[in-house]
């Protein structure tokens, strides 16, 4: 194994007791075991911070980053991003799970693509860890124009190749990890997609999954604010991503 590892996994992590342990097991028992795991823990209130510290002691590969006070998902990542060390970098929500080939398909599949970005068909699971709902399957290719219209790339599904991006840093704002895949599209590069079931999104009680309503006002800020589209392009595209949203949840 080299001194730097060949993925670097990127959580953020904020009262998240109830499910860390297991999320971090998904990643140990991966079949590409030439990673490390960097949890930023934002300012938790419970024993979060402590359950990454136990697992960290005994896997070196595992790595807690303290956050002294609670700033949000995303400058909890940029956290982690900082300290990152591996040439792919993929993120996993601190209750969330990935199959045990998930790193090792998805590293091959980006190399025998030449791909700079990557995500994969997933399914879902409620707060039992139960699995509901059919394959999330996803579409073969995304360019900038695509995934604006587009739900396909699940956080944690998503993989990048800092050889082809360069150092990734999250924007803070809602909707963090939609607005970094669109930074990198817009530069050129196409999303490729892996049509392999490899993980489990978790759906749990008053998360963003259970708010359509709210996602979608913070989608239609990234595209008026952050992308500064016009209002008509908006809401095409809005109109296109709301329907594949609908289309989603009718699956799961």
């Amino acid at each position: 194994m080299s001194d730097a590892p060949l993925v670097s996994v990127i959580t953020a992590a904020y009262n998240a007791e109830a499910f860390i342990a297991e999320t971090i097991a998904s990643v140990q028992a991966q079949t590409l075991t030439d990673w490390e795991m960097l949890v930023a823990d934002d300012a938790s209130t419970d024993r979060t911070a402590e359950i990454v510290a136990a697992q960290a002691a005994y896997d070196p590969r595992v790595r807690l980053i303290r956050l002294e006070r609670n700033g949000g998902v995303a400058r909890a990542r940029n956290a982690a991003l900082s300290e990152a060390r591996g040439r792919f970098v993929a993120f996993l929500d601190s209750d969330d799970l990935w199959l045990p080939e998930k790193l090792e398909r998805q590293v091959a599949f980006m190399k025998a693509r030449d791909a700079a970005v990557c995500y994969t068909a997933f399914r879902r699971i409620d707060e039992s860890g139960t699995r509901t709902g059919r394959l999330v399957k996803v579409p073969p290719r995304l360019t900038y124009g695509q995934l604006l219209k587009n739900t396909a790339i699940a956080t944690l599904t998503g993989m990048a190749d800092t050889a082809k991006t360069g150092p990734l840093r999250m924007t803070e704002a809602r909707r963090d990890d939609f607005i970094l895949w669109l930074s990198i599209l817009k530069r050129g590069f196409v999303a490729e997609g892996l049509q392999e079931d490899l993980a489990r999104y978790r759906v749990v009680k008053g998360s963003l999954s259970s708010k359509p309503k709210r996602s979608a006002a913070w989608v239609w800020h990234v595209y008026r604010r952050v992308e500064g589209l016009g209002p008509l392009r908006s809401a095409w595209c809005m109109a296109h991503y709301g329907t594949r949203a609908i289309l989603k949840r009718l699956v799961f």
